[in-house]
C-alpha cells in the first residue's frame, strides 16, 4: 500500500460530503441549553489555588499582556541571565514564570505538582521540552540521549498514579534531524512513500529509502529505531501524542507518525497525530488520515489544535514567494477548527473504539461546541474517546470547570531545569503571544477571587 503526499483533488470534498451527510441523516437527541457551569464565568474555579498562586498568576499574566515583552522575551531573558549569572537567574525565574508553566525539575517536584493536579480532577500530559529546528541538529549520541529522556517520560507517566489513561507529548525532531525531515518532505512531493517500508525499518530490517544517500538512510533508520523503542515502551501503558511543527517538515513527520500508527494502533489508539487548523490544508489532511486509517486498518488518534507558528509560516511564504499556507482570518481558522471537530466527533460516535480526539484549545466557543455535540451524539463525557487539553498555567477557569462537570481534561506539562526549559518557554511564549495577550478574562476572574478572599479575611478580622 502506498501513501500519496499530494491528495487527490476531489477526495477531501467527497469525504466531507460523506461525513457531513452521515451527520445530517443521523437521529440525534435535541440540543439542550448548556449548564451555567460551562459559561466559564465563575471565579470559584480558582478557589483551589493559594493566595500566593493567585498573585503569581496575576503578575505573570500582567507581564504577558505587554506585546513588547512577549515578542522580545528571548533576548530579555538572555540579557538577564548574563547579568545575574546562572544561579541568580534561576532564583528569579523559579518562583515566577517557571513555577507558572513548568511542573518541576526532578521526579519528586513533578510528583507534587501532578498529585495536586490529580486532586483537582485534571490529568497530566507530560512533555519533554526537547525539539530542534533547522541549523540546530546534533549527532546520533544527542538523539539517543533524547530517546532516553522520552523513555523516562513514558516510565514516569505510567508508574505514578497521577491519572488513569496517561498521555505524553513527543516531538519527532528530538529524535530525527530537521534537515532530513525537510528533505523527506521535498521527496514526498515528487514520489509516493510506502508506509510498510518504514514499518519494516522499525522492525530492524535494513532498508534503502528512495532519494536518500547512504548517510541520510542510516540516520533515518536510526531515527525510526528510536521511535520504535518509545512506541514499544508506551503501548498498553501511555498514549503518545506526536506534535506537528512547521509546514516545511510536517509531511515527513506525518508520514513517520502514520507508519507508527500502522504498526502500533491495530486494536487501540496509542499513537496520535496533530492537526493544525490555522493551516488551509488541515481539513484535507485530516480527511486523508481518516481514509488511510480505514484502508490500512489502524485506529486514528487526533490532537486538534489551532496552531502556533503563524508569523513564521507567513514570513517564510512571503520570502519564498509561496502562497500563504495560513488562513486569512481568525474566523476562517475557527471554521476550520470547528469543522474538523465535527468530522471527528461524528466518526467517534459511530466507532468510539477506533477513533479518539483531544480538543486541545483555549477557545471557549470551541469547547462549548464540543460539549454540545458530544451530548447530541451520545458520546460519554469520560468514555475515553473525547478529551480536552490546555497548557499548564493557562486557561485554568476552563480546565477546572470542565473537570468539575465530569469531562476528561489534560494539561500539557513541561518539566526540567530552568536551563532545559528556557528555550521551550521562550518558543511557547512567542508562538502563543496572541493567547498570552488575550487572557484578560482569566486575569479578571483571578482578581475577583483574590478580592473575595481579602474581603472575607478583613471581615473575619474585624469581627
Amino acid at each position: 500500500m502506498m501513501m500519496c503526499s499530494r491528495l487527490r483533488p476531489l477526495l477531501p470534498h467527497l469525504l466531507s460530503q460523506r461525513f457531513m451527510g452521515a451527520t445530517a441523516s443521523r437521529t440525534v437527541k435535541q440540543p439542550q441549553l448548556f449548564s451555567a457551569t460551562l459559561a466559564f464565568e465563575d471565579p470559584s474555579a480558582f478557589r483551589v489555588k493559594s493566595c500566593g498562586e493567585l498573585l503569581r498568576a496575576l503578575g505573570v499574566f500582567r507581564l504577558c499582556s505587554f506585546p513588547v515583552l512577549v515578542n522580545n522575551c528571548g533576548k530579555l531573558m538572555w540579557i538577564t541571565r548574563t547579568l545575574l549569572g546562572r544561579k541568580g537567574f534561576s532564583l528569579l525565574l523559579r518562583p515566577t514564570v517557571y513555577a507558572q508553566f513548568v511542573a518541576g525539575e526532578n521526579e519528586s517536584e513533578i510528583s507534587k505538582s501532578m498529585e495536586k493536579m490529580s486532586l483537582l480532577g485534571l490529568r497530566p500530559m507530560l512533555a519533554v521540552p526537547i525539539e530542534e529546528d533547522l541549523g540546530e541538529s546534533t549527532g546520533e549520541k544527542r538523539y539517543d540521549d533524547n530517546m532516553e529522556a522520552m523513555l523516562e517520560c513514558v516510565r514516569m507517566s505510567h508508574s505514578n498514579a497521577w491519572s488513569k489513561d496517561p498521555m505524553m507529548q513527543l516531538k519527532i525532531t528530538a529524535l530525527l534531524s530537521p534537515e532530513l525531515c525537510v528533505k523527506l518532505t521535498t521527496l514526498m512531493a515528487q514520489q509516493q512513500y510506502d508506509l510498510s517500508l518504514l514499518v519494516r525499518a522499525m522492525d530492524g530490517e535494513p532498508i534503502s529509502f528512495p532519494g536518500l544517500d547512504e548517510k541520510e538512510t542510516a540516520h533515518f533508520w536510526c531515527g525510526l529505531q528510536r521511535l520504535n523503542k518509545i512506541a514499544e515502551a508506551s503501548v498498553n501503558k501511555v498514549r503518545v501524542l506526536v506534535d506537528a511543527e512547521y509546514t516545511y517538515m510536517n509531511p515527513a513527520l506525518s508520514l513517520v507518525t502514520m507508519a507508527m500508527m500502522m504498526k502500533f494502533n491495530k486494536d487501540a489508539v496509542w499513537i496520535w497525530n496533530t492537526y493544525q487548523c490555522y493551516l488551509k490544508e488541515s481539513r484535507s489532511l485530516l480527511l486523508e488520515a481518516l481514509r488511510l486509517s480505514k484502508r490500512e486498518g489502524f485506529c486514528l488518534g487526533v490532537k486538534l489544535v489551532r496552531g502556533a507558528y503563524m508569523d513564521k509560516e507567513r514570513k517564510l511564504a512571503e520570502n519564498e514567494c509561496r502562497v500563504d499556507p495560513v488562513h486569512h482570518s481568525w474566523e476562517d481558522t475557527n471554521d476550520s477548527y470547528n469543522g474538523s471537530l465535527d468530522v471527528m466527533l461524528e466518526v467517534i460516535s459511530q466507532k468510539p473504539e477506533r477513533y479518539r480526539i483531544i480538543v486541545a484549545t483555549h477557545n471557549e466557543e470551541s469547547v462549548r461546541r464540543a460539549a454540545k455535540r458530544m451530548e447530541e451524539l451520545g458520546i460519554d463525557k469520560d468514555g475515553g474517546s473525547v478529551c480536552f487539553g490546555q497548557l499548564l498555567g493557562m486557561c485554568d477557569h476552563v480546565s477546572l470547570t470542565l473537570a468539575k462537570e465530569g469531562y476528561a481534561v489534560y494539561k500539557s506539562v513541561p518539566y526540567g531545569s530552568v536551563d532545559d526549559t528556557l528555550p521551550y518557554l521562550v518558543r511557547r511564549a512567542q508562538e502563543n503571544r496572541t493567547v498570552l495577550q488575550g487572557i484578560r478574562k482569566e486575569r479578571d476572574l483571578l482578581r475577583k477571587e483574590l478580592k473575595q478572599r481579602l474581603g472575607l479575611s478583613l471581615r473575619g478580622g474585624s469581627s
